[in-house]
């Protein structure tokens, strides 16, 4: 039986979401999603399923101009008939950078300026490191699509926005930056470098009005956990959930989104680092390598 994720969110995102968020915040007068995205220009990245493509479709009934990228053409063109005419379709494979300087370039000539960029698009390695002596490819290309890519895009995306001086980039990344849970540590490693690349250069954009926002998404149920049977019963969200998580990201224009089980994670690895590592080794011994990472 697979037990839903919601209470673990911090307080920033302890309200409802999706359409009853909505109405609560109309009736309450908060901020709501079409009052931070109509009319403005939304990029997400790994748009063509999971997160991104449920929050695409969030943004596109919102009323921001999406434009959805990803490496499948296919997926994006059926998904921008499923938004309508707001929705614009660029693909790029992420992990090749001329490819995204071409990508940027396309944007920034057919729509002029990004609004709001969300770095969702990346992928996930479970291999033990004995397992991993001789595919440092492994390590290459999970850092190439998980960090590099968004680096890139970021910045060619940033100097617009810092002349304009109104923007936000959302990195999506994990709670496992505080957990680094074994046999992540290419993924883990990945969106910690992009936590730390955001942490540096948000206090030298902060004042041009660009807001700097890591989403520290828990366990969410999307293809990329597929080959990890354990996690098929774990405390998990919905691509949906997760796609709320996005959006409120954008409204409420946070530092940093995530779980209570996180930051407790966070201050006890400080305070008492011990304890946590043995925690750490007990459950690589418990949980073996699937077949596919020993293959």
């Amino acid at each position: 039986m697979r037990i839903s994720a919601p209470k673990l969110v911090s307080g920033v995102i302890n309200r409802p979401t999706g359409v009853v968020g909505r109405l609560v915040g109309r009736l309450s007068g908060a901020p709501s999603l079409e009052d931070a995205v109509a009319g403005r220009t939304v990029l997400v990245t790994g748009a063509s399923s999971g997160i991104g493509e449920a929050t695409a479709r969030e943004l596109g009934a919102a009323g921001a101009r999406v434009l959805l990228v990803s490496r499948t053409r296919e997926k994006l063109e059926e998904l921008r008939a499923e938004i309508g005419d707001n929705a614009f379709v660029h693909p790029c494979d992420l992990s090749d950078m001329d490819a995204i300087d071409g990508l940027a370039a396309s944007v920034l000539d057919q729509h002029g300026h990004v609004d709001v960029l969300v770095n969702n698009a990346g992928k996930s390695i479970r291999r033990s490191i004995h397992l991993s002596y001789d595919r440092f490819h492994d390590f290459e290309r999970t850092m190439q699509l998980n960090y590099l890519g968004p680096v890139r895009l970021t910045l060619a995306v940033l100097p617009g926005m810092r002349e304009r001086r109104s923007g936000q980039i959302v990195n999506v990344s994990t709670t496992g930056v505080y957990f680094r849970v074994p046999r992540f540590s290419a993924y883990i490693a990945s969106k910690a470098a992009l936590e730390a690349f955001s942490d540096c250069i948000d206090a030298e954009v902060a004042r041009d009005g660009i807001q700097m926002t890591s989403v520290q998404m828990p366990l969410v149920r999307t293809p990329m956990i597929t080959p990890t049977k354990i996690y098929r019963t774990m405390p998990s969200l919905s691509p949906e959930e997760a796609a709320d998580w996005v959006t409120q990201a954008i409204v409420h224009r946070p530092r940093r989104m995530g779980t209570h089980l996180g930051n407790l994670a966070a201050v006890a690895d400080v305070v008492t680092p011990g304890p946590l590592g043995a925690m750490r080794s007990a459950g690589y011994r418990l949980f073996p390598d699937s077949r596919a990472a020993r293959e």
